[in-house]
């Protein structure tokens, strides 16, 4: 009895048309570059999520350290709210970071930097 089910399921999967996915291509765009590191953020990726918050993939490599060894860098699903400046991490390197707090960039001139162009290239598409 389970292996017919399990061939009419799979019966039923071979027969069911396949849509493609479409994944907008990646754009990276950098933010001027500062001790701390380099940053690029994707204009393909920008969207407002379910809540409304607007997003975007972004990603982080920091400077070379004393040894001149590069580290490596983490990819970033930010949430930026354009009327405060505030940002939060919604994934980091795909793991989901649950209820995190919304953070002002502060001294961080790369994430600032990040949430402004973001801002703006937000504002042009009438998202933000």
């Amino acid at each position: 009895m389970i292996t017919t089910l399990l061939q009419a399921l799979l019966a039923l999967l071979l027969l069911m048309p396949i849509q493609p996915l479409w994944a907008a291509p990646v754009e990276w765009i950098e933010v001027p570059a500062t001790q701390e590191g380099q940053q690029w953020w994707d204009s393909g990726s920008l969207r407002l999520n379910r809540r409304g918050e607007l997003t975007v993939l972004s990603r982080f490599t920091p400077a070379a350290g004393e040894d001149g060894e590069q580290r490596p860098g983490e990819l970033y699903v930010m949430a930026i709210d354009c009327g405060t400046s505030r940002f939060r991490d919604l994934q980091v390197n795909g793991l989901p970071r649950l209820k995190q707090e919304w953070e002002i960039a502060a001294d961080d001139a790369l994430i600032g930097s990040v949430i402004h162009e973001v801002c703006s290239a937000a504002r042009e598409r009438g998202l933000a």
